[in-house]
């Protein structure tokens, strides 16, 4: 019997549980690291536990730690989310071993769907269509070489225990296979601590189609339709929607009956997810089965109008699914969109930071899975999806124009993200018309302003300028406007790494900021630049919202304070700037030969790679540093010799503090 449900994870899908349990009359025990302590999912649950150190190995990867807090809170089952232990069958098992009812499909299971090479073997098995490949136990190089040929370029290389796109290798060139094999495995054994590969047809520019199942102890076995999960970064997915735009209703009943027919080969219990790669001729083959919820379980809620949660939490306590699958109906379409704290102008860095602002605005067919709020920290030890925005409608245009919508409206301020980034995707016209394919992102976002590093305009920069103003000087603010006389203020402001020299001149409301020119030598032309100016009026601004009149246009921008930094977004991305009038310049002697290496992110150093006396060249790897789960090397940007180390392995770093030092070459000059 299940009489209180311990939540296994954090962040939005624990707070999502959580919603669902206590609607289900199950009170809940949230788990948190030392890190979380003041997190959102902490304060959603009915009890919480400290289960470790930041470190997701000393806490929500910590199995023994999991089972004391179920023990002390007696709960008597668990939930485990995705990630983390949510497909572990050594944690089912010892859940089962503790007493515990575990929300999800037997160790079994997901023991077979966790291995590609397996799983295919009883997908063959099942005769469920397989992409052509090899899969077999013989791992030698020269068996893996011999096999690759047969199965022709392009060809993929992949970890048998990988998942969620890591551990892939694509292989064009016949040249690159035997390195591409090599480094393959290393990575897998690094990575997954299994060095077992397979080896797949690569399908050019094929859909990504998911079917949602689940079955019951009884025998049941259903789907509940597809997913597009197509749009694509580095295979990681970005956007997903259902029901797909490619999918007709004749593939829709045989993939499904193709993702039964898998559940039942493997004794499923659950929900579950059968993933397809679909060519362009609506070809389909298994590509793997995530034996968990998926983060995208929300646009298959919208359409069918069920909650999953409730479902799972039904066939663990061992009823019957609650529909058939002729009862089973789609309406409209649904999309959704993942809200990564990440910076797309410095190739998709994970961020930090406190959450200034968080307002989504409340509108018809519109949901939100959140894992934070305004006053909530960022941290830099997980994964960095923030939240889910999901937008319904009759139909697929109207989801997608509510969703557009709601992304350019809503203000979340306090580190950079890639709202913007989902919002163009969202507008786009491959997009709009349902063809966008995995290789939608590579094909037509490379030079996209969301992703630009000179994404910064006139327009954002003088609008800083004149909330800085504003904030600065509220006896002027306050003043009516009646004054007639200009008042001129410069500024300095650092944005992006980058100093700008502005001048502001206030008239009454109207605001004309003047950017001072590149020179010469700086400007794409040989011609100098010249002074380039934007005239504002000011409106008003209440706590995280400023009203401007831009053109004869009134607009509004999101924007917030935290020391001497301004945190601001007025639709073409999240900027955030630093006065830096009142600084005093260093010398040219102080940023001559550009020594320090600096940390650019919050996060823990893993390892130190060198010592001072120690000489090094330019572009050398100096330290590691992870964040977000994503390892970063940082390099010496000269050649010289290290002069301090301020680092160690373990430490805690935040941006812009120096980690190393590195003295520049003496010229010595000739003989």
């Amino acid at each position: 019997m299940i009489h209180k449900i311990l939540i296994a994870n954090r962040g939005e899908i624990a707070v999502r549980v959580i919603r669902t349990a206590r609607n289900q009359g199950f009170p809940t025990v949230a788990v948190y690291s030392e890190a979380d302590a003041d997190a959102m999912h902490v304060d959603a649950a009915d009890e919480a536990v400290c289960i470790g150190g930041a470190p997701a190995a000393q806490s929500y990867l910590s199995i023994d730690n999991i089972l004391e807090a179920a023990k002390k809170s007696q709960a008597t089952a668990v939930h485990p989310g995705y990630g983390f232990l949510a497909e572990n069958p050594a944690f089912v098992r010892a859940c089962e071993a503790a007493g515990l009812v575990f929300i999800g499909p037997g160790a079994d299971a997901m023991e077979l769907m966790g291995s590609k090479r397996l799983s295919k073997e009883a997908m063959v098995a099942a005769g469920v269509p397989c992409i052509p490949g090899y899969h077999g136990k013989d791992q030698t190089d020269e068996v893996l070489l011999s096999e690759a040929e047969k199965i022709g370029l392009p060809l993929m290389v992949k970890a048998s225990a990988g998942g969620g796109g890591r551990g892939m290798r694509l292989i064009t060139q016949t040249g690159d296979l035997a390195s591409g094999i090599q480094e393959a495995r290393a990575g897998a054994k690094s990575t997954f601590g299994n060095d077992e590969l397979i080896l797949e047809k690569a399908i050019v520019e094929p859909r990504h189609i998911e079917i949602q199942v689940f079955a019951d102890a009884h025998g049941n076995v259903i789907h509940l339709g597809e997913r597009d999960c197509s749009v694509q970064r580095r295979h990681q997915k970005v956007v997903e929607e259902a029901p797909s735009p490619f999918v007709d209703a004749d593939l829709r009943e045989k993939m499904g009956q193709a993702a039964v027919n898998a559940a039942r080969a493997c004794n499923y219990l659950g929900a579950g997810t059968v993933e397809f790669m679909v060519d362009a001729d609506k070809n389909f083959y298994f590509l793997e089965m995530n034996t968990r919820l998926q983060v995208e379980h929300p646009v298959t809620e919208m359409i069918t109008g069920q909650d999953l949660v409730a479902w799972q939490i039904r066939v663990a306590c061992g009823e019957k699914l609650p529909l058939f699958q002729d009862q089973i109906t789609l309406l409209g379409h649904a999309i959704e969109v993942r809200l990564y704290a990440e910076d797309a102008r410095r190739g998709f860095l994970p961020q930090t930071g406190a959450v200034l602002a968080c307002q989504v605005p409340e509108r018809e067919g519109v949901r939100v899975d959140s894992g934070i709020e305004a006053g909530r920290e960022v941290a830099a030890h997980y994964d960095p999806i923030v939240a889910k925005v999901i937008a319904w409608g009759e139909n697929r245009d109207e989801a997608r124009r509510r969703l557009a919508l709601v992304l350019r409206d809503m203000v979340l301020l306090g580190f950079n993200n890639n709202k913007l980034f989902l919002e163009r995707i969202v507008n786009h016209p491959v997009f709009a018309k349902g063809e966008a394919t995995t290789a939608f992102i590579e094909k037509h976002f490379s030079d996209d302003i969301s992703m630009g590093k000179n994404a910064l305009s006139d327009k954002t920069l003088a609008l800083a300028a004149m909330i800085f103003y504003q904030g600065r000087c509220p006896q002027t603010r306050d003043a009516g406007w009646h004054n007639p006389a200009p008042y001129r203020y410069n500024f300095v402001l650092s944005c992006d790494e980058t100093d700008y020299s502005l001048s502001l001149v206030r008239k009454d409301a109207r605001f004309e900021v003047s950017m001072a020119a590149k020179d010469a030598a700086d400007a794409k032309s040989a011609e100098p630049e010249e002074d380039r100016q934007v005239t504002l009026q000011w409106v008003r601004a209440d706590d995280h919202s400023v009203i401007y009149i831009d053109g004869g246009v009134r607009r509004k921008a999101g924007y917030a304070f935290c020391d001497n930094q301004l945190f601001v977004d007025a639709g073409s991305g999240h900027f955030v700037f630093e006065d830096k009038t009142l600084h005093t310049a260093k010398s040219a002697q102080d940023t001559a030969g550009g020594g320090d290496v600096v940390s650019t992110m919050n996060g823990v150093i893993v390892e130190v790679r060198v010592s001072p006396g120690q000489r090094v060249g330019a572009g050398q790897a100096l330290l590691v540093i992870e964040s977000m789960k994503m390892q970063h090397q940082f390099a010496a940007a000269i050649s010289g010799t290290v002069e301090s180390v301020a680092a160690a392995a373990g430490d805690q770093v935040k941006p812009g503090q120096v980690l190393v030092t590195v003295a520049a070459e003496q010229d010595k000059g000739e003989d």
